[in-house]
């Protein structure tokens, strides 16, 4: 359901820049930190898609909003309306074009890398990405590259870029060339959330397609 998410990136040419490089210890240890410095956060997000051939394949608008340990709140307001929400126990995935709303359970050691990072999962992700970086810009930013170790990932290098200590971008190479990006801006890092902001509340004459377990749905 997640790798829908992952739409996000523009030609723009990357930058060399000075940095000083971590060992893997200090790399995993300074990211650990800068996402464990994060309770809530909220942002706008610019998000493309880049075909292996170069071309742009996706350009979206979106609303993000997370709360620890598990509120995920993903909204495309453009250019197709569609909100992927989840409390920690169901997602909800409202889609207004369709007049429907999906529920499944939601289960974060399953979830998409993206998912598990900014929920700060560093032990999953260790287990299955080499953990490199430094800082950059002076020691005033930091870049970290993540590699994975199976061969057979969705994914052949992610970038997470922070400017001071707010994340501003993620960049997925995937494996069949197709490249990701997310831009993030007007951040909130902290600012009160309220848990309501993460569970839906299906409007009136809309199809509710229900995929949750019962025994465990409440």
């Amino acid at each position: 359901m997640l790798c829908r998410i992952l739409k996000f990136l523009r030609v723009i040419p990357l930058v060399c820049v000075s940095s000083t490089a971590f060992a893997q210890d200090e790399s995993v240890e300074k990211l650990t930190q800068l996402l464990g410095n994060i309770d809530t956060f909220q942002a706008d997000v610019r998000q493309l898609i880049i075909e292996s051939t170069g071309g742009l394949l996706e350009e979206s608008e979106i609303r993000f909003m997370l709360k620890r340990p598990d509120g995920f709140y993903w909204e495309t307001i453009a250019p197709f309306p569609e909100l992927i929400v989840t409390d920690g126990t169901t997602l909800w995935n409202y889609q207004p074009d369709l007049l429907q709303v999906t529920l499944e359970p939601w289960d974060v050691s399953e979830s998409e890398l993206a998912a598990q990072l900014l929920n700060g999962r560093i032990d999953e992700i260790k287990a299955d990405y080499t953990i490199t970086g430094g800082a950059v810009r002076d020691n005033q930013d930091f870049e970290f590259i993540l590699i994975p170790l199976d061969d057979a990932s969705l994914y052949e290098r992610v970038t997470i870029y922070f400017t001071g200590e707010s994340l501003t971008s993620i960049h997925v190479d995937s494996g069949n060339g197709q490249r990701t990006f997310w831009e993030f801006f007007n951040n909130e890092l902290n600012t009160p959330l309220a848990d309501d902001v993460f569970v839906f509340i299906p409007p009136e004459d809309i199809d509710v397609i229900d995929n949750t377990d019962s025994a465990n749905f409440q």
